[in-house]
């Protein structure tokens, strides 16, 4: 038998009011929140679908900030690759005209200086700055100018001109993640896009003895070989060329030593990795090689020009006068340097293609998750602001109620 005590009614209602008032301010944050699961309990089940809708819509929108990046960043390499396609298209003129014989030697002279001056301007396109302040074709050495102008005296010039440029670049490897696990490649760096011959290494050392001792390995344009104790020089080579770097590897037949050729234009990079010395042991490059800008062995023999060295070849050639070399090498090297730009010009608009094609998708799905991740969470305003508009009844009706059933006074107590 329940015995009535006089604070009973008092602590009965304290409690209801305070479920309701609980009620109340639930249906008011969620309101707020404008979502109608605010706790697990509130639905378990929508609950997870809507985590799992959020995290996906949250690397949609991060995959759409990195395409449109990589759009602009290939719009920026686009317009300076043209512009310096124009440049190379002018020097390919000079070098008609200069080649049918007949202008004059001083002639000749003066479409010198109209190149020296063009390949300053191909040298400015080369070392431009993208609109982030990074080098647009430096490579992973963002901040170092990839290009490097060596002056001197040229004859026949009247004035110190550009007798060298050399490449102080690194690899492009940079790259964005357009979709889940798809990565595309951002730059260009200059030892691709400013370079015409495909480039030759060949050392003259004899491996025909050479066995590697150690575990070790080292790196092709980037790729990472690794090597066993054993391994001698026909099983590197077969190993670069199974790589994905565009190095084609061999055996000299007659040195018996190693020799690496680009399958298209552009700087090898070659370095030996981290406690390794199989390209110093293979008498490729010395001890303090790196990446960017190997430092031969000087033993061995580099081939294989920049779009650079055939402007300078043909300008030296005009102030020389010479028209037979100017109609066979000066425009075939001109000419290499033109179809290596064009095939970059090709390469970065099928990447832009693409990054344009995945942004399109990705504005079609980031709705769709978003409706999705809508009807799971979201909540229903009228159905919202009818339960607010009961329960608010509901605590005004208790609160009446209450005013009349409990003592107000301590008058009431003693009666």
């Amino acid at each position: 038998m329940r015995r009535i005590s006089t604070d009973m009614p008092n602590n009965d209602i304290q409690y209801y009011l305070r479920r309701q008032e609980e009620g109340l301010a639930n249906i008011q944050s969620k309101i707020a929140e404008q979502t109608r699961i605010r706790e697990l309990r509130d639905d378990p089940l929508a609950a997870s679908h809507a985590v799992r809708y959020e995290s996906y819509l949250a690397r949609l929108e991060r995959f759409e900030k990195n395409t449109l990046y990589a759009k602009d960043h290939f719009t920026y390499t686009d317009t300076y690759l043209r512009q310096a396609n124009d440049v190379l298209q002018r020097v390919r003129e000079i070098s008609v005209q200069g080649a049918n014989g007949l202008y004059a030697p001083e002639d000749m002279k003066y479409m010198a200086v109209e190149v020296n001056e063009l390949l300053k301007e191909l040298v400015s396109l080369s070392n431009t700055l993208g609109p982030d302040g990074r080098q647009l074709f430096g490579g992973d050495k963002a901040f170092t100018e990839p290009f490097r102008i060596v002056e001197g005296t040229v004859e026949g010039g009247g004035e110190t001109m550009v007798v060298r440029v050399e490449y102080q670049g690194a690899g492009a490897n940079r790259k964005a993640e357009i979709t889940d696990g798809v990565y595309s490649t951002l730059d260009i760096s200059g030892g691709e896009a400013f370079w015409a011959e495909k480039m030759q290494v060949f050392s003259n050392y004899d491996a025909s003895d050479y066995r590697v001792t150690e575990d070790g390995s080292f790196f092709v344009d980037g790729e990472e070989i690794t090597v066993t104790p054993g391994d001698t020089v026909q099983a590197i080579a077969a190993k670069i060329n199974d790589s994905g770097a565009a190095v084609k590897a061999s055996i000299d037949p007659v040195l018996n030593s190693l020799t690496l050729e680009g399958t298209n234009p552009h700087f090898i990079r070659i370095e030996d990795g981290e406690d390794a010395h199989v390209l110093q042991d293979l008498g490729l490059i010395l001890a303090n090689a790196d990446a960017g800008a190997p430092n031969w062995n000087p033993t061995a023999r580099v081939s294989g020009g920049s779009a650079f060295d055939m402007v300078i070849r043909l300008r030296d050639s005009l102030f020389r006068g010479d028209s037979d070399f100017i109609g066979t090498q000066g425009i075939g090297g001109i000419d290499l340097a033109l179809t290596n730009v064009q095939t970059r010009l090709a390469d970065i608009g099928s990447r832009h293609e693409r990054a344009e094609a995945t942004w399109q998708r990705l504005n079609e799905e980031i709705p769709n998750v978003t409706s999705a991740l809508s009807r799971e969470s979201s909540l229903n305003f009228a159905a919202a602001a009818t339960d607010l508009g009961m329960i608010e009844f509901a605590h005004k009706a208790t609160l009446q109620t209450a005013s009349k059933i409990l003592p107000q006074t301590l008058l009431d107590f003693l009666r």
